[in-house]
């Protein structure tokens, strides 16, 4: 059994992969599979203890990740818990992200000296169930991704839409503190330069003495042993960026 504090030499050495080395500032750690023998320490053995196996196996692997991420940052690693309202909860000095779902885990850390906040969000690369674009899209929105399902194809753009405000609730909630409805922000994606834009309908955070209202992210699709993700990413720098 590797100790609770411990991390997996080959963690993001897997490729493809999907954000590791795409967010300026951040360290990602990303796996497609969970490694055997990965113990938690006991407060967070405590959050799970009632949980199905596949949830015990995403959220030891996810921190798993974000440990050998805080390890390569110079973080030494311990419990990552969660506030009351289930946002995970950071050594000190460090700013944080976690996602996964089926067949992926992954985490990023940086330190605020240089990012105030980062967002990170993956999903399958496939189509959003039926009604739950018209739940998370304006009409606007909808509008854009009907032309880049034309322009581009292979890429599930409803699903990328939903990723990118996901990654915007991720970055906005540690430096707001409040929830960001669906209908809060706009997604532009870029499907040349593999970026978006997230535009806040509502007051943006203030940082380094500036009010941010737009957020700016990448995303990345990849295929992997026949499955295909979609990852979104937002990083706010601490201060202006020359």
């Amino acid at each position: 059994m590797l100790e609770p504090h411990a991390t997996w030499a080959d963690a993001d050495t897997v490729e493809p992969g999907l954000l590791a080395g795409v967010l300026p500032d951040v360290m990602i750690v990303e796996l497609f599979a969970d490694p055997p023998g990965i113990r938690l320490y006991p407060e967070e053995a405590d959050i799970v203890k009632h949980a199905v196996d596949k949830r015990r196996r995403e959220f030891t692997t996810v921190r798993l990740c974000a440990r050998t991420a805080l390890s390569r940052i110079g973080v030494r690693p311990g419990p990552i818990l969660h506030d009351p309202s289930r946002a995970p909860v950071w050594p000190e000095g460090v700013a944080g992200s976690m996602t996964h779902c089926p067949g992926y885990r992954a985490a990023a850390v940086a330190r605020t000296k240089a990012v105030a906040s980062v967002g990170i969000d993956a999903e399958s690369n496939s189509a959003l169930p039926r009604g739950v674009e018209e739940m998370v899209a304006s009409a606007d929105e909808r509008r854009t991704l009907d032309r880049l399902a034309l322009s581009h194809p292979a890429v599930a753009w409803d699903m990328l839409l939903f990723s990118a405000k996901e990654s915007t609730y991720k970055t906005w909630f540690p430096l707001m503190g409040r929830w960001l409805d669906f209908s809060d922000c706009t997604i532009i994606p870029d499907p040349a330069r593999g970026t978006f834009r997230s535009s806040l309908h509502v007051p943006g955070p203030v940082v380094g003495g500036r009010r941010v209202n737009t957020f700016t992210g990448h995303w990345r699709t990849v295929v992997r042993e026949g499955a295909e993700y979609v990852a979104t990413g937002i990083v706010v720098p601490t201060g202006p960026r020359p």
